[in-house]
């Protein structure tokens, strides 16, 4: 219903020619994402719980974690709902990167689908074995990798851009497709890394897409892009109202994951959230910046990393626990005051990502 209602005002409306402009869709698109996540939640969330998908707590955790057993998880299902109704409204379909933005969050949250039904089918909290699920994340970035390698309309299609140095491009030629790859599979498992804590994830996706979006818009308008010394690429802007999408939906799933959490986004959401930053990076050549805007999740994925590595290696361990915002609560950091500060850097990082597109 609300589909054909949104769709009939967008042909009423189309006549004034206000569709046209990317920054309008893009602010509907943030009301429409967080309208259908605040609509469908309540009534998700009971069905979560009466069918039991409710999440399985590691022994291995925090002992604070303990009494969140049986919070209902998989409410990432409802953020990429609420993200591809929405650009299905509100985008241009007949844009190539918003076909490919489409299908990443589909296939990525897909793979997170499976993995978090069979942590709850089985009750066992590993789910979908380390092999399957990074294979397949692998052979859907790969085909992400072919299709830009392949798209002769687009100039950049296998350059890398260095921020700080606007003149600096390295093309990686056949290359490029394994390095699509690498941060695309990389980005999601780094968001899925980081989702540990009530709203912690969400929160800086949210963060990262707000920036993230800005730089799009920039490097998709002509104009902007030619005073600030930034690549244009043509037809990118559109990419903007995915970002709007995604941030809306970012928001209104917010409202239900901040502490105390009344639903988990679970792997569905990691995943899915986690490719489409990654994937909107690498269309956008803004894989350094995903490195700054994207900061935390970098350190969150480290952290683990070189956990493994030292206990491996030594027999002692870095951290209290890995990922490291573990670290900080049995450090004694009540975890709203972990998120808060968590959501401070990622901002810092967010205007430090943003203002490398001024230096010239």
């Amino acid at each position: 219903m609300l589909y054909y209602l949104l769709y009939s005002l967008r042909d009423v409306f189309s006549p004034l020619n206000v569709f046209r402009y990317i920054t309008f869709r893009t602010a509907i698109a943030v009301i429409t994402a967080m309208a259908i996540t605040f609509i469908l939640a309540p009534e998700t969330i009971r069905f979560l719980k009466r069918i039991s998908l409710t999440q399985q707590i590691r022994d291995d955790g925090p002992k604070t974690h303990f009494s969140k057993a049986g919070t209902p998880t998989m409410g990432g299902v409802l953020i990429i709902i609420s993200i591809l109704v929405t650009v299905v409204l509100w985008g241009n379909l007949e844009n190539r990167y918003v076909l490919i933005m489409i299908g990443s969050t589909f296939c990525f949250g897909a793979i997170g689908f499976l993995d978090d039904y069979l942590k709850v089918s089985k009750r066992n909290p590993k789910g979908l074995k380390a092999k399957y699920k990074f294979g397949l994340q692998i052979i859907v970035a790969l085909i992400i990798g072919l299709i830009q390698y392949f798209d002769a309309a687009d100039p950049y299609r296998t350059m890398l851009i260095i921020p700080f140095f606007k003149k600096w491009l390295f093309d990686f030629g056949v290359f490029y497709i394994p390095f699509t790859a690498l941060v695309v599979v990389g980005s999601s498992n780094a968001v899925n890394l980081t989702d540990g804590i009530d709203g912690l994830a969400i929160g800086l996706v949210g963060i990262a897409t707000f920036a993230t979006g800005l730089l799009v818009y920039i490097s998709g308008h002509a104009g902007l892009a030619q005073y600030l010394q930034v690549i244009y690429i043509t037809g990118i802007g559109e990419l903007t109202v995915f970002c709007g999408a995604m941030l809306g939906a970012a928001l209104g799933f917010l409202w239900y994951n901040t502490y105390p959490a009344e639903v988990f986004m679970g792997d569905v959401g990691s995943l899915g959230l986690g490719g489409a930053l990654g994937t909107l990076a690498t269309i956008t050549r803004h894989e350094i910046v995903l490195l700054v805007v994207g900061g935390l999740f970098v350190v969150e994925t480290l952290s683990v990393i070189l956990q493994v590595a030292s206990y491996k290696l030594t027999g002692k361990r870095i951290f209290r626990m890995a990922p490291i915002h573990h670290h900080f609560e049995l450090k004694g950091w009540p975890e709203p005051k972990t998120v808060i500060r968590f959501w401070i850097v990622g901002i810092m990082l967010a205007l430090l990502s943003l203002a490398t597109i001024k230096l010239r």
